[in-house]
Parts: structure tokens; sequence; C-alpha cells
């Protein structure tokens, strides 16, 4: 196990040690003593264990490849921005922006996330064990929102094919999008979700969320001209 006490070394200390392993290193690295530095355990590319105790600011643990991030405290803006793969774990809430364009990967927080969390999501999946903030998954592409909780005003606004799956109540739905059907395939995606999560819940009490689909396509009769 590797040790790095921020009292002592800098962030950019720790995620250049982080960038210079191989791809395929593997071990445990516990990183103590963060008092809200921003950018801790950056642009990660192995498949290692960390584990941040105490709360970190913008972009912990951005732009994640392959490792798995548990993160006990609360993150700031853009925790798990355009993660790639491995596993982000926040133990407490998130700020804004949570897995911001993220492509890949699962991004699980305990509490809850502010505004827009899951912008522009490209294809991660996002368990959120708590409510989030207005203009959540705003033109989400890909993957999965699921939210515990309640959700905020203009949810999924201009979304393209996230699956949205909400427990408690919606504020208000976004542009073009729409309460849809809970089909098998979808029960299932979703308790697998709640299951890698760590979250004992049955997918039935969720509704699912998507795109209308009706602004794919330009209508001269939209048109203000």
């Amino acid at each position: 196990m590797t040790t790095v006490d921020l009292t002592q070394s800098s962030v950019r200390e720790l995620n250049q040690a982080l960038h210079d392993l191989p791809k395929d290193a593997t071990g445990e690295w516990t990183v103590n003593g963060t008092k809200g530095e921003h950018a801790v355990a950056c642009g990660i590319d192995a498949p290692l264990d960390v584990t941040i105790n105490g709360h970190a600011g913008y972009y912990a643990a951005g732009m994640n490849q392959q490792a798995n991030v548990v993160i006990n405290g609360n993150v700031g803006v853009g925790v798990a921005e355009n993660m790639m793969s491995g596993r982000v774990h926040v133990k407490g809430n998130a700020s804004q922006a949570a897995g911001a364009t993220a492509h890949g990967g699962l991004l699980v927080i305990d509490g809850d996330a502010a505004a827009r969390c899951g912008i522009s999501m490209k294809g991660a999946n996002i368990v959120v064990k708590g409510s989030i903030g207005h203009m959540s998954c705003f033109m989400g592409q890909a993957g999965c929102l699921v939210v515990c909780g309640d959700a905020g005003d203009a949810l999924g606004d201009s979304m393209y094919e996230v699956h949205i799956y909400v427990k408690g109540t919606v504020k208000s739905l976004g542009a073009d999008v729409v309460e849809k059907e809970m089909r098998a395939e979808h029960i299932e995606e979703l308790g697998n979700l709640l299951s890698e999560a760590g979250v004992d819940d049955d997918p039935a009490n969720f509704k699912r969320y998507g795109s209308a689909r009706n602004l794919y396509n330009f209508h001269i009769d939209d048109a203000k001209l």
C-alpha cells in the first residue's frame, strides 16, 4: 500500500506519481490530509484502488480510466468529469456537474448531487442515492442516470438516449422529455445498477424517463423567421 499525505506533498506530486505508473499497475493507494484541494487523483490510467480520506474540490478523479476511486467526503464541481472507465464512489455529497461528459465507468454518490448532474454524459452510469438538482442530464447522450431521491427542474432537457430512472418526484421535465414504459429489460438494467451501487431497492419503485425524439429533426414550421 502507498500512502500520500497532502499536508506534506502537493496534488501535483500525487498526480504525477499516479501518471508515471504503467497502465497495468495494480495496488492500493491512500490519500490523507485533503482540505478541498482541486483535481485530486485526476487522470489515473491503471487498475488501482485509490482511497481519498477527506473532502475534495473541483474535478476529483476526473478523466479516470480503470481505477476504483473512493472519496470519504464531499466533492466540488465536476467529480469524475470525462471518466472513461473504472468506478468512482463518493461517500458524501457532490456539487454541480457530477459525471459531466463521462464516456464510461460507474459513478456512485451516496448523498445528493447538485445541478447538472450527468450533463452531456456519453456512456457512463451514474447512481445517486439522494436527490439531484436542476438541468441534470442536459443533452445526455448515452448511459444511465439513476436517482433514488427527487429530481429538480428541467430533468433531461434536450437529451438523446440516456435512460433516466427516478424513484422520487420530478419537479419538471426538460424539453422533449417524457415518461416511458418500464419494460422487462429496463427492470433488469436498473436492478443490476442498483446492485452494483449497493442499493437495496426494488426497481419497480422507479419511473423511467427518456427522449420523445421530437428534437431529432428540424421542422421549418418551428423556425421563427
